[in-house]
């Protein structure tokens, strides 16, 4: 149990039967003498990915959730579900491709990920914050095209789309982030 004095952005605690990922924090004293001071969070909920804003006075307690995360490894596609494996106990597990959201463009055989673990049960997973995926469809590389802020479209092994430099060519392989699905650098040859 945390008091909202010890609530910092990065935590997660539980309200109302859920854990919340704590997205944002600020301290806010009262002007009177006196007055409690507020803590103001901004949280999003782990299960739905919704967010809500929360005020907790000077010694409010708040629930620590029962949140884990746990090693975990992508298998394969099984229709519109996605088998995984807990690594440290080596159960598979079937999330849907509406709780992994648009992650579904990184996920290749094998990719080593994070599970998250909330009441024993699999809610979601975290991805790593770049993989490196070979590029299957681009427009021919550009003869004497440097690293300037030209792009072109590329289409990746898993289907996804990204903006690359101009000299990257099909067959290559490329290191992309996993938060804002951009182009970070070049790997090499498939």
């Amino acid at each position: 149990m945390f008091t909202s004095a010890e609530l910092k952005k990065g935590m997660l605690i539980e309200l109302e039967k859920a854990p919340y990922l704590i997205v944002d924090v600020s301290h806010q004293t009262p002007s009177a003498r006196g007055g409690n001071m507020l803590v103001k969070v901004k949280l999003r909920n782990m299960l739905n990915k919704q967010t809500l804003e929360k005020t907790f006075r000077a010694g409010d307690k708040v629930d620590e959730p029962n949140f884990e995360t746990n090693p975990g490894q992508f298998l394969y596609r099984e229709g519109e579900s996605l088998v995984f494996m807990d690594l440290s106990t080596y159960e598979q597990f079937n999330l849907s491709e509406e709780i992994i959201g648009d992650g579904v463009y990184f996920l290749k055989d094998g990719l080593d990920i994070r599970i998250q673990i909330y009441n024993g049960e699999a809610i979601g997973i975290e991805f790593p914050i770049s993989i490196e995926l070979e590029v299957t469809q681009t427009e021919p590389a550009l003869k004497g095209a440097t690293a300037s802020a030209q792009t072109k479209p590329a289409t990746l092994e898993t289907g996804i789309q990204i903006q690359v430099p101009p000299y990257i060519e099909i067959g290559e392989i490329v290191k992309v982030d996993t938060r804002t699905h951009t182009f970070i650098s070049r790997g090499g040859k498939a």
